[in-house]
């Protein structure tokens, strides 16, 4: 059996010539000879048929377990998915929320799906550049239409870890692996890994990765196909989807497949004779039509307006600790979040974190299936992207030790685009394709003490696995949106080209006014935001987290920290009067429950008089302000 051929009883084609990738075949026991009946009784015949675990029950079961293992992570979240969010950060669940917001314009609007001027108002942000979930958010529009884009929000997590799990099961269990539990368990560790219980927290796009094992799938099958055109359109389309959800993780998967493709061919050298032909024609017409589908997205994330060029230096650095891979994650069962203090750039960047005993059963693993060639080049790929991973300046425990090969790539074009703490990622999947070989070897052993040697693997499963076992996010009560949104009092103020300013200022440390608008269906425009965009408003800068710089957004930002009022002077107030003309304001709003919110009214009002009251917040009408000229 090869791992780029699938199982002979699910495809028809089963006389595939061999690929460049075999599977070491699994010794099949010869079926013992059927002990003599007795013969039947009276009766017997109307006897109810006995119940089976047939192999569709069995896939459903184990679909079953994934969900109800998702539903479990996101409990907390469920129980209020307005009012509720992952602890310690919610910035990027409010981002999330707005692009979902942006689909339903996109699909009941038909506003341009790459660039919105919604927020960050009037420069607006490159949403191509911003991994805006359209290959998600858009079939979420009923759901987020219906119940609003929190509850989408949830919804995406939850199907996000489960649809993860049952792909690799589903890629495993049909095509690489004979028995289902050891198909069952790769798949729940690529989809319940502690990195992705971490990325979980606030990133579905990362999480959502159903669709990678149908690709390293296809790559493999491309290997030894006899129809390398047809394999390669539908390596294409799966391509094209999956850079509407990720793309990083779409670039990690390319690279991975990549370094283990090259393992292998270094093994075993005359292989590549007869793989070389269907790959590089798959691969070439994979190319072709998914450039072509994606030529002009790709365009505007590049060289449209507020396309930037690299990441910002705040996350370009992010590198994992190499004891991080010896630690529980912070959302497993054996996890403590201040254990893990400065041993990931946060608590969504736990890209490691396996624990001492999974670690040593993984090297235990590739020890024992050492003259496996796939073994082999799965361990020199974890191990190569584990290492790329450490990131510019490794270190140990928190204490810098030298410099990673990372600091020669990063300026590499793509690569100056990647969060190298993310190339976990990738080793968290080889080591789940490992689990599932060994429980594959061990279930199929051919040893007088066969049972004997199945519950040695379970229990080391269980030694292994458990500590990392997921538990419920922790999660954080948030501010309702305010009733003055959710009511429209704001209509009569906001007109169709005008914004709505609140206060503080959007940003990255404040996106509830991103909430606000989400739930409107982004029927209002807001200036600032969070979301990466080119420094200073330029195109085709460095990239950076927020828009401009604002001078009243500083101000105001600094008043909820303190709760501290300034004494403004006539140059502030100018200034803050020419940002209200450049972003078209309309109406400042600041809710009654806001932190420190009876200094930021006083603040306001030294810039633009007394504050209105109605409903939950204090508002200001600046329409008349906002267009005088600046004297």
């Amino acid at each position: 059996m090869t791992l780029a051929e699938p199982r002979v009883d699910s495809l028809p084609d089963a006389d595939i010539p061999t690929g460049l990738i075999t599977l070491t075949p699994t010794p099949v026991v010869a079926p013992e000879p059927p002990a003599p009946q007795a013969p039947p009784q009276p009766g017997a015949g109307r006897s109810t048929p006995r119940w089976r675990w047939t192999p569709r029950r069995v896939d459903l079961a184990v679909y079953g377990v994934f969900l109800v293992a998702a539903l479990w992570v996101t409990s907390r979240i469920w129980a209020d998915p307005a009012g509720r969010v992952a602890a310690l950060y919610s910035s990027d669940p409010a981002q999330v929320q707005f692009f979902l917001a942006h689909s339903v314009r996109v699909v009941l609007h038909g506003e341009f799906p790459f660039y919105t001027d919604r927020f960050n108002y009037p420069d607006g942000v490159n949403l191509m550049a911003n991994t805006a979930i359209l290959a998600l958010g858009i079939p979420m529009v009923p759901i987020t239409v219906l119940f609003g884009p929190a509850v989408s929000f949830v919804t995406l997590v939850t199907l996000g870890l489960a649809g993860t799990a049952a792909a690799w099961y589903r890629m495993l269990a049909r095509h690489v692996l004979r028995h289902r539990l050891a198909a069952a368990v790769g798949g729940w560790f690529c989809g319940f890994s502690p990195a992705m219980l971490s990325h979980a927290n606030w990133h579905p796009n990362i999480i959502s990765q159903f669709l990678l094992p149908f690709i390293v799938w296809r790559v493999l099958v491309l290997t030894r196909s006899t129809r390398p055109v047809r394999d390669g359109v539908l390596l294409a389309l799966l391509v094209t989807a999956q850079a509407f959800i990720n793309e990083e993780i779409l670039l990690f998967t390319a690279l991975a497949c990549g370094a283990f493709l090259l393992a292998v061919v270094v093994q075993q050298r005359q292989r590549w004779a007869t793989a070389w032909r269907p790959l590089g024609t798959g691969l070439a017409v994979c190319a072709v039509l998914a450039g072509a589908l994606l030529a002009y997205p790709l365009w505007v994330q590049f060289a449209g307006p507020m396309a930037y060029h690299g990441l910002s230096d705040t996350v370009r650095d992010y590198g994992n600790d190499i004891s991080s891979f010896f630690a529980p994650g912070s959302t497993t069962l054996g996890g403590n979040e201040r254990a893990n203090v400065n041993l990931a750039p946060n608590y969504s960047e736990e890209n490691a974190f396996f624990g001492w005993s999974l670690s040593l059963l993984a090297v235990g693993i590739v020890v024992w299936l050492r003259r496996d060639v796939v073994v082999r080049a799965l361990a020199a790929t974890g191990l190569f992207f584990a290492v790329l991973s450490l990131g510019e300046r490794v270190s140990w425990w928190d204490r810098e030790l030298f410099v990673g090969p990372w600091e020669l790539l990063v300026r590499l074009p793509l690569l100056d685009a990647v969060v190298p703490t993310r190339f976990g990622l990738i080793t968290t999947v080889v080591v789940g394709l490992l689990l599932a070989f060994a429980v594959e070897r061990a279930w199929s052993l051919r040893v007088p003490e066969r049972r004997t040697a199945r519950t040695l693997t379970a229990a080391g499963l269980v030694f292994a696995l458990l500590p990392v076992a997921p538990m419920p996010l922790q999660v954080t009560d948030r501010p309702p949106v305010p009733e003055f949104i959710t009511a429209g009092r704001w209509r009569q103020y906001v007109g169709p080209d005008q914004t709505l300013v609140s206060v503080p200022v959007p940003s990255m440390g404040n996106t509830n006014p991103m909430r606000w608008a989400a739930s409107t269906n982004l029927d209002f425009r807001i200036p600032g935001g969070y979301f990466l965009a080119p420094r200073n408003g330029v195109t085709g800068d460095p990239g950076r987290f927020g828009g401009r710089p604002s001078g009243i957004g500083a101000v105001l930002a600094e008043v909820a920290a303190t709760g501290r009022t300034p004494k403004l002077d006539d140059r502030q107030r100018r200034r803050f009067l020419d940002e209200l003309r450049h972003w078209q304001a309309a109406i400042v709003v600041l809710p009654l429950d806001q932190p420190n919110a009876e200094p930021l009214r006083l603040t306001v009002e030294q810039l633009v008089g007394p504050a209105r009251h109605e409903l939950d917040v204090w508002f200001w009408d600046v329409r008349g302000l906002s267009t005088q000229r600046s004297g």
